[in-house]
């Protein structure tokens, strides 16, 4: 019955509808929402291609020396180069050095206001912590940070009998300047001491900086001496196969990654 009272003549559009309306329009904003995720994509390719560059000619010019950032002339790597049970204490070493580094640059310039502030030493002082910028940065790197990286890395005795002198060595230095003997470099305790009995603030302040630099690197490195003492006891190592290494590998693979 009611196929007879349908009305033939009713329009089977919505009145809320346009009839001039081109339909492909209605897709707009899908459309723009593609071009956009196609947009991203291409620009992550294009970076992720600049950065293989990169890498391609950073390993033409330098192989795969990555350290010291600005000038690479070693592969430094810990996540990838050290077992996972030793990143940490490898880490921590690693920023310990970073610690003593920034240490010597805040020496040296406190050690510049010493003699700003007319101290008797202040030019032998501000030489002497020139001298160890230059000095003491690389060769502690090299003689007992990158010992003990290579000695977890390899498990091998030499490179622990290298940083335990060459540590000890450098915990000894440590205690020298945190006492801040005037004339010798160093702007720690006794130095302190004095430019705040003169009144000279600025000098003060920086001098007990560079005592609490010196301070926290040298616990910090002490405390890791007897961690690694104990682990390179653990595993065996001896001052014969010390001696076997070296006879069989020589001094210059201890320097190396091979």
């Amino acid at each position: 019955m009611s196929e007879f009272t349908e009305n033939p003549f009713a329009s089977s559009h919505s009145l809320d509808t346009n009839p001039f309306e081109d339909p492909s329009t209605r897709h707009v904003p899908e459309h723009d929402a593609h071009l956009e995720d196609l947009s991203r994509r291409e620009q992550d390719l294009e970076r992720r291609e600049r950065e293989l560059n990169q890498r391609a000619d950073h390993i033409r010019t330098h192989g795969r020396n990555n350290w010291p950032p600005f000038y690479p002339l070693i592969y430094h790597a810990i996540s990838e180069e050290i077992p996972e049970a030793s990143r940490p204490l490898i880490t921590r070493l690693y920023q310990l050095w970073l610690v003593l580094l920034g240490t010597l640059i805040i020496n040296m310039v406190a050690c510049i206001f010493l003699l700003i502030a007319g101290s008797s030493d202040g030019g032998k002082d501000l030489g002497g912590s020139i001298g160890y910028v230059f000095i003491i940065t690389p060769l502690s790197f090299l003689l007992w940070y990158r010992p003990i990286y290579n000695g977890y890395m390899k498990e091998q005795a030499l490179y622990y009998y290298f940083y335990f002198f060459f540590g000890g060595f450098h915990l000894l230095f440590s205690v020298y300047m945190i006492i801040g003997i005037p004339s010798t470099g160093s702007a720690g305790l006794i130095q302190t001491v004095h430019m705040y009995a003169q009144g000279h603030w600025a000098a003060g302040i920086l001098c007990t900086i560079a005592t609490v630099g010196w301070t926290v690197q040298g616990l910090g490195n002490g405390f890791y001496y007897r961690q690694i003492w104990n682990h390179h006891t653990a595993a065996g190592h001896t001052m014969d196969k010390a001696k076997a290494e070296l006879t069989s590998h020589g001094a210059k693979a201890y320097f190396t990654r091979g």
